[in-house]
Order: structure tokens, then sequence, then C-alpha cells
């Protein structure tokens, strides 16, 4: 059922407000992920490993309460596969216990869960087998899903399988890659040295997957979607996709075709089947013949160095609304940034696109920022500051932003304030 739209910068009822984080960037200690050995290797490109990070994995509870006591209602957060199947086959039912007690925390707080089942890491075990570039990989998925989904899936309502599995085909395509956590590198890229655009050099950035795994990865999501809907449970289920606002500069027009269609259309394509597709917008790019014009000299930037562009927001939802025609989902949005300040003004313009959007008839669920909590943004380690709560390093001690009470402002009227003076 459709939620029933609304004018003058009012908000559907029912709409879901709320901020996203990854388990690898936030828990710590995650030990059995891909990337840990990559991070602590002596030649590595990370600026630091993640280390504990934010301590998420025990101090869950202190998060979502901070929260709810803002005035959001949802939290998208990712369970750890690595932690789920430390070894194939083997499920740790102590692993499992923990996410269940995690999503009835969110639920006894009133918050809605939205559940991430797979955010870039992987189990060693499956890296070592070649990831998802590997034959077995929708098998070894799809048991995941089934498994994961036998113990939580009476809680959790909404569930997003795959996070930015077309990430590698924009970067192929644009040279840019595009949502919050862009620094990630690949497992065994160790001993490449960053550079080029958007801090890599397409050439050496060599994970797994590769653009022309879009049907490899749509078995895999579909798969999964298989097995979570045989329940228990009764889920609404989609993917993630980044999608950047491509725009085409002086004789850019060909080259912004093939990149908006193999990089964003084609897998929005898949999302048809879905339940709701999740879309992930930071900024936009703009395609000149010879690849990516950079933002002009008085641009203001974000501290990854992406143009300060709000209404991507609302340019990627109506383009992901017309092509993959089902509900939309906004499962990241943000700006990194240590003038929070001016995080306020961002998403007040994002969300204005996002009203817009709404107004002309697109069923929008819901609006999740990235992220909740300053974090482990990948090879960047915890430099560029996304949160809207941060933490101390030494103690844990999370300190909220105005932007968190902003938007909690927000999301309690359900319709778009004013960013203040």
């Amino acid at each position: 059922m459709s939620p029933t739209h609304t004018r003058g910068g009012a908000f559907p009822a029912g709409f879901l407000w709320g901020a996203s984080t990854a388990g690898h960037q936030v828990e710590g200690g995650n030990v059995n992920a891909d990337l840990w050995p990559v991070e602590w290797g002596a030649e590595t490109h990370f600026t630091e490993p993640s280390g504990d990070a934010c301590d998420h994995y025990h101090r869950y509870a202190e998060d979502i309460a901070l929260l709810r006591e803002v005035g959001l209602n949802a939290y998208r957060f990712s369970i750890e596969w690595s932690r789920i199947e430390p070894e194939p086959g083997f499920f740790s039912r102590a692993a499992l216990e923990h996410y269940r007690r995690m999503i009835s925390t969110c639920l006894e707080s009133g918050v809605t869960p939205v559940v991430s089942y797979s955010h870039f890491t992987l189990p060693r075990w499956m890296a070592g087998q070649g990831g998802w570039a590997s034959e077995t990989a929708a098998d070894h998925f799809a048991r995941y899903a089934a498994r994961l989904t036998r113990h939580v899936g009476d809680l959790v309502e909404w569930v997003c399988t795959l996070n930015e599995p077309n990430v590698m085909s924009l970067l192929e395509h644009t040279g840019v890659i595009p949502m919050g956590t862009s620094d990630r590198a690949a497992p065994g890229a160790a001993g490449s040295e960053p550079s080029g655009v958007g801090g890599h050099d397409p050439a050496r950035y060599r994970p797994g997957l590769s653009s022309a795994d879009l049907d490899h990865m749509a078995e895999a999501h579909r798969r999964a979607v298989t097995e979570i809907k045989s329940g228990p449970g009764r889920q609404k289920v989609g993917w993630t996709l980044a999608l950047i606002d491509l725009q085409s500069g002086p004789g850019g027009e060909e080259r912004c075709r093939r990149a908006r269609r193999h990089g964003e259309e084609d897998w929005l394509d898949v999302s048809r089947d879905d339940d709701f597709v999740g879309v992930q917008t930071y900024s936009r790019t703009v395609l000149g013949p010879e690849g990516q014009i950079p933002p002009g000299e008085d641009a203001p930037t974000m501290q990854t160095g992406w143009e300060v562009y709000p209404p991507a927001l609302g340019h990627t939802v109506a383009l992901a609304a017309e092509r993959a025609q089902v509900p939309v989902l906004v499962t990241e949005n943000g700006m990194a940034t240590d003038d929070d300040r001016a995080r306020i003004v961002y998403t007040h313009g994002a969300l204005e696109g996002l009203a817009a959007c709404i107004e002309a008839g697109i069923d929008v669920r819901g609006y999740l920022h990235w992220s909740l909590l300053d974090n482990f943004e990948w090879t960047a380690g915890y430099a560029k500051t996304f949160g809207l709560i941060s933490f101390d390093p030494e103690t844990f001690a999370r300190t909220v932003k105005p932007s968190a009470r902003w938007l909690g402002q927000v999301a309690r009227g359900n319709a778009l304030s004013p960013p203040g003076p």
C-alpha cells in the first residue's frame, strides 16, 4: 500500500526518518572479515586500521537510544556475514543471537530496523574463494540469507540484500567511487598506491567484482530474495544502489549516456522484481568526452572532494522511480564535513528535492541519513566525518551534533523545517 502523498513540504504518513551505519565501519574487532588483514598489512594503503571502530558492537543500545531521543524512527545497519558464518557452513549461534537482540532493541525503542545482509565486507574464507567472482558466490550468499532469516526474519520488515553492487561499474565508466564509503580498498589490493580521480587510479583498483558481473550479482540478489521471502516474516526486500547524479558537460553526452546506462539503469532494471530500491546519493558528477570534469574552483566541496550539490538526491530518486518502477527508500545521503552547520544546510537542500519528488507523485518510503556515527571510512580511516553523532576514540563517549537534533525535529514534524540562522 502506497503512503498518502502530501504537499507543502510535508512527508507521507508512516515515513521512515533515520540514519544508517555499516558493521565493519562501526562495530570494531571484525577480525574474520576480508578487510581486516588488508588493513594491518605491512604495505597497506589504508591510513589506519578499523581496530575498535566506534565499539558499536557493544554499545548499540546506547546508539539506538540516542537515535530515538533526537526524534528519528528508523535505523539501517548491516549484519556482518563474517561473524555469522566465520567458517563455511558453521553458523555462530552467539552472533545470530547478538543481532536478534540488536533488532529487538530497535523495536522496543520504537525504531524500525532496516537490515542489510551484506555491506561490502565478506568472510575471509569467501574472499579466498574469489569473493563475488566465484562461481559458488550465489550459493553461499543464499545459504547465509536463509540461515539469517530463520533466526531474525520474524522481527524484520525491511531487508537490503547487497549494498551498492554497482559501484565497480560506476567506477569503470566515470572514474569516480560514488558513495560515502568511497575510500574502500579491495581485498588483496595492499601495495597499490591510490591516485587519480576520487583518490584511486581505476586501472589499479582490482577487486573481484567488475561491471561484467551484473548478471552474477543479480543472481546472488535474487537467490537471497527467494530465501528471505521463504520466511519467517513478511519482509519488504530490495538492494541498495550507488546513484551519482550524472550530468553531461560540453561534448560529454554519449559518455554520460553510457555511464548512466551501464552504471545505474541496468542495475535499476533488476529492482523491478523487488519491493523497493534503496537509493544512495551524495553528489553529482559532470562528464565530458574525456571523463569527469572537476568542480569549478569556487564550488564548495566535501572532505571527500565531491561537490556540495544537494539537488542530486531529487534527481537520482526520480531516475530510480522511473526506471525501477517500485517504491524508493533513500538508504544513504549525507556530507563529509567538520562544519555541522554546512551539514544541516546540505541536508535541507537534499530534502527539498525529495519533497518535490513526493509532491510529483513518486512513492518514497523514507530517508536514512549517512551516517549515524562518525566512523571508519575505509582507506581514509577516521578523518572523514559524515556522522550525526561523534565519538571519542579513547572513551567511546558519544556527542550528539546539532544536525542530529535538526533532523530529529524534521522527523517529529514529518515536514521540512528551515535550516535556521
